[in-house]
């Protein structure tokens, strides 16, 4: 058997979490592999609606195996906040979920730091959500992390030397932390509270799996142009969010990978700082987002607005070798008289259709307009439903994109969604 990748193409907060609970029946396993707490995935049905940050997408399904891989980093605080309250609405986790000894802890120093990392740049803010995603990363790759299986292996050790330097860093930063003693106090009862779950060697359990004929769904956090490598450098986030980091996030061969599942938005959101092509300025952009109820799912930060960005999407599909796109909130363009579409860049008078090194530089979108279908598509039940111009915009986005749209998403709720045929 091989694992499937699903996964985000544009700049996170394109609906993932819907889409992985969705598709979690066709599965006997979900696997989280990469990013932290500040990707929070909103997910809708039987009237309520959940908040997940850490705990992967599939655990609302037919008592699955989920897995948080080695590729994430987690905070214990925040775990337990987040599983408690699953807990309480009758999730039975403790059975279900399994977590990666190796993946990394964030303290609440990291925390501490990320905040005064920030401050300390001034005006050249990243926009970062201060969970403490980027210093927990930035200790993994210069080998001073701390790992959840090292709680089992001179622990107090491990954390007081990390503290240390953290302190260090902060003082050089000017920064003086206030409350540890009671931040550290919380963080400790977590990590207790953590021993009581499947804490396992991921990489040996999801191999077994696919050895034993099963089947894995990788869930991939934040979106493409987000990836620490090919995004919108230096406004990206810590980690690889392409398919291509489900291998390193999970422990899984190049060669296991099967599908991939590539999630857009019919139009485009970006949260945080860094620039944005498509960004509309203007009433339409309001629009869309007052439509889109575009706020985040953890932060509730105001997400900036725009059309779809074809050009960063191609480019997108091309580095996460997307087999099938899924396309999501289609209904919040019902009722647009027209709807633009960005084709290629105009980058100092020459047009292009290549995501270039920076988006930093003056772009020009160049875009084709096509008429809105003026329906209200939410409680329709098949494709064959949709009105004459929706469908004519899904063809033109084929046909851009050279890819097959399998999914459309007509509202929040699992049950607003349309699988089509895949056609060869």
């Amino acid at each position: 058997m091989k694992v499937d990748v699903l996964l985000g193409l544009q700049w996170g907060d394109e609906g993932k979490g819907k889409v992985v609970d969705v598709l979690t029946p066709r599965y006997d396993a979900v696997a989280r592999f990469q990013g932290g707490p500040n990707a929070g995935h909103t997910l809708e049905f039987e009237g309520k609606k959940y908040v997940l940050r850490s705990i992967p997408s599939g655990i609302f399904q037919h008592g699955q195996i989920n897995i948080i891989g080695n590729g994430v980093v987690l905070d214990p605080v925040l775990f337990k906040q987040e599983a408690e309250e699953l807990e309480k609405s009758g999730v039975d986790l403790r059975s279900i979920l399994k977590i990666s000894k190796k993946v990394h802890l964030i303290t609440p120093t990291h925390r501490l730091l990320d905040a005064a990392n920030e401050k300390a740049k001034g005006g050249k803010k990243i926009g970062t959500t201060g969970k403490g995603i980027g210093p927990t990363y930035t200790d993994k790759i210069s080998r001073n992390g701390l790992r959840l299986g090292d709680v089992f292996h001179n622990f107090n050790e491990k954390y007081s030397a990390l503290r240390q330097r953290h302190l260090d860093q902060l003082e050089s930063l000017g920064s003086k932390p206030e409350n540890l003693d009671e931040l550290e106090e919380k963080w400790m009862d977590a990590i207790e509270y953590l021993k009581g779950f499947g804490i396992v060697d991921s990489e040996f359990l999801i191999n077994s799996l696919l050895a034993q004929g099963k089947s894995v769904l990788c869930e991939g956090a934040q979106g493409t142009l987000l990836d620490i490598d090919f995004g919108s450098y230096p406004f990206v986030t810590s980690s690889n969010t392409i398919s291509a980091g489900a291998c390193s996030g999970l422990g899984v061969a190049p060669n296991k990978i099967g599908e991939v599942f590539g999630i857009f938005k019919a139009y485009c959101t970006r949260v945080g700082s860094g620039p944005f092509p498509t960004e509309l300025f203007d009433a339409t952009g309001k629009r869309i987002r007052d439509l889109g109820h575009e706020y985040g799912a953890v932060t509730g930060r105001e997400r900036r607005c725009g059309w779809i960005d074809l050009v960063a999407l191609r480019y997108a599909i091309m580095l996460n070798g997307v087999t099938q796109l899924i396309m999501m909130k289609s209904d919040v363009l019902d009722d647009f008289d027209e709807i633009k579409a960005c084709v290629a860049y105009k980058i100092k008078g020459v047009e292009t259709t290549q995501f270039p090194f920076s988006i930093d530089e003056d772009i020009e979108p160049v875009y084709v307009t096509l008429p809105g279908w003026k329906t209200d598509m939410t409680k329709m039940q098949s494709e064959d439903e949709f009105p004459e111009n929706f469908k004519n915009y899904i063809a033109f986005l084929e046909k851009e994109l050279a890819t097959p749209i399998t999914i459309v998403s007509i509202g929040p709720d699992r049950k607003q969604t349309i699988v089509r045929e895949k056609k060869n």
